[in-house]
């Protein structure tokens, strides 16, 4: 199930024990093309602080009420690490977020979630080990040596800050970053939707992150193993209607690579074999 970021951002983070508030952006990982975390703008109840939820915390959701269910409680949002949400997000600042909520880091594995595909697999956490650790943090932060610390990650970005950014194509530039779709099952990004109306009268068109060659972050570029010719021959990408499957891969066929879904079924395989 694809949904754009405007859809996510009109969603309400529902803890167990009430709402956190609403998903004003999120932070992606662009080599590995997965959200890492939603950032929830809490209103009064927690002085509009911004919070971080992790999708290894979010239950089932049906998306008919624009509801997002978390397995964790207000208090626990509440006492979470402060993070700097107009920043990138640090691996250290990660480490500490994972290990208050209990949950194994996702770096360690081979597959987008560590040993899998999907972020309820960590979902193992308990108070206690929350408990634990928050007390650990106060003993030791006055004399944390900065040289043990994990360095930042600089892969980890905003949805909302790569929006506007420049797409360069092989041959010339042919538009801008319009948004992302995301399969809020994995909450893998699926697609970039380029606009190119500095070339192409307004045309957009959903490009597999698969034809990404790079993201610059200091010259706000997204460069594709593309052609420009093949960008405009693309089927366009229309925002008022969804993707079904039979237009991704018509998608996928026309850049002449196997669908995401194609890559799951062979990756089933080899873990079966």
């Amino acid at each position: 199930m694809l949904r754009t970021l405007d859809e996510l951002a009109r969603c309400t983070i529902r803890a167990t024990d009430g709402d956190v508030g609403l998903v004003k952006d999120l932070y992606f990982d662009d080599k590995a093309w997965v959200v890492r975390y939603l950032i929830v703008e809490t209103g009064t109840w927690l002085a509009n602080r911004q919070v971080l939820i992790s999708p290894i915390s979010i239950g089932h959701s049906d998306w008919l009420d624009d509801i997002i269910p978390v397995t964790i409680t207000k208090d626990q949002v509440s006492h979470s690490p402060n993070i700097d949400t107009r920043k990138p997000v640090s691996r250290q600042h990660e480490t500490d977020y994972l290990a208050y909520y209990g949950y194994p880091d996702y770096w360690g594995g081979v597959d987008a979630w560590g040993e899998g595909a999907f972020p309820s697999g960590l979902a193992s956490g308990s108070r206690s080990e929350q408990d634990a650790f928050r007390l650990a943090r106060e003993s030791t932060h006055s004399h944390d040596e900065m040289g043990n610390r994990p360095k930042q990650d600089p892969h980890l970005r905003s949805a909302d800050a790569v929006a506007s950014y420049h797409i360069h194509a092989s041959n010339g530039d042919i538009g801008h970053v319009e948004g992302l779709l995301v399969d809020v099952h994995s909450w893998s990004v699926r697609y970039i939707i380029v606009n190119t109306s500095n070339w192409w009268m307004g045309h957009q068109v959903a490009v597999p992150v698969k034809v990404i060659e790079r993201v610059n972050w200091l010259d706000a570029t997204v460069s594709l193993a593309l052609t420009r010719e093949a960008v405009k021959a693309a089927p366009p990408y229309d925002a008022k209607t969804r993707l079904d499957r039979r237009q991704e891969i018509s998608i996928y066929k026309h850049y002449g690579h196997s669908g995401y879904w194609d890559d799951a079924q062979i990756h089933a395989r080899d873990e079966g074999e």
